[in-house]
């Protein structure tokens, strides 16, 4: 069974509730069908009702059996504004900026997934938003969860035919959010990114922390930070299997990693690889992806107290619907 069927057989059997904020792209309309179709998740609709119909209708996308939710005529607007004028209070917020900003899909969604008394396990948006324009209302919304550092991305990396990694399977990390993490912030990245692998992967993580060099056969700034970084990693998790500064085909060839790095606890079978800049992160993650042709679910978010996901803005129906299931299994 594939990653991604596996996962959706997991979402079936405790069926969870995701929202959608941008309802009136096709795509996410096109992913909402494929998921009722084949039952892993209850989907909301955030936007304008006459519109999402309107759009749906014209496509001949069948979106029976999701909810549709208007921010501007719900019964809940008022509440809303009022909860994140509380949440938002101290940073200067006035209440006429919160009733304006729980017009916007996004940021309603959001409180529908804070709302207690809401059924809504989790959001992805992304396909026509930025990654600021998603994570910001989470993190003043959701915030982050307890004794998190900070809130990263991470992309699952499925590459057919590859007998590297698990299967083929990987996480890539940071690929889509921290910029130019430093050593400590690098080390959070790897913990959290392991825990994400035995969670959706079910296996145990092997990280191998990427450079341009392997065990000191280059020296700079760059390659001390990736080295502390492993450093620390292996000081909070001691239990983690690690290692690094390692180069890619150090990391994931054993036939490389017998030569590069012989004593190496990974033995080239790295199946998190963790990028030590978001340059780094996101070229590999879409050269693999192109080149590869692998299939590619994220960003996805692990720090955010509830599942909230992005999503490339170059996705397809498929990677939504991908998403959506990876959601419920994290919810």
């Amino acid at each position: 069974m594939s990653f991604i069927e596996d996962i959706k057989q997991r979402a079936k059997s405790d069926k969870k509730t995701i929202v959608l904020p941008e309802a009136e792209d096709v795509r996410v309309l096109q992913a909402t069908e494929q998921v009722i179709k084949e039952q892993y998740a209850n989907i909301v609709l955030v936007g304008a009702k006459e519109k999402i119909e309107e759009k749906a209708k014209e496509k001949n996308i069948n979106i029976t059996g999701a909810k549709i939710v208007e921010p501007s005529t719900s019964e809940k607007r008022e509440e809303y504004a009022n909860l994140l004028y509380e949440l938002r209070k101290n940073k200067g917020m006035t209440v006429e900026e919160a009733k304006k900003l729980v017009k916007d899909p996004v940021y309603y969604g959001m409180l529908m997934v804070k709302d207690d008394n809401t059924v809504a396990d989790g959001l992805v948006s992304g396909a026509c938003h930025s990654t600021s324009d998603t994570l910001r209302p989470a993190l003043q919304i959701l915030r982050t969860a307890p004794n998190t550092k900070l809130v990263s991305a991470f992309f699952v990396m499925v590459v057919p035919d590859c007998e590297y990694g698990e299967n083929g399977t990987f996480i890539f990390a940071d690929s889509g959010l921290n910029e130019n993490p430093n050593a400590d912030q690098l080390s959070e990245i790897a913990i959290a990114s392991s825990k994400s692998f035995s969670q959706l992967i079910g296996k145990e993580a092997k990280v191998a922390m990427l450079s341009y060099s392997t065990h000191g056969s280059a020296k700079s700034e760059l390659t001390e930070k990736v080295i502390e970084a492993t450093k620390l990693v292996k000081e909070k998790a001691p239990n983690l299997i690690v290692d690094g500064e390692l180069q890619l085909d150090a990391a994931i060839v054993p036939e490389v990693a017998e030569f590069k790095a012989p004593q190496s606890p990974l033995k080239g079978k790295a199946n998190v690889l963790i990028f030590p800049t978001l340059d780094t992160g996101n070229i590999g993650y879409k050269l693999v992806q192109r080149l590869a042709k692998a299939e590619a679910y994220g960003p996805l978010c692990q720090g955010i107290s509830k599942p909230v996901n992005d999503l490339s803005r170059g996705c397809s129906s498929k990677d939504i619907a991908g998403v959506i299931a990876i959601t419920a299994v994290q919810a």
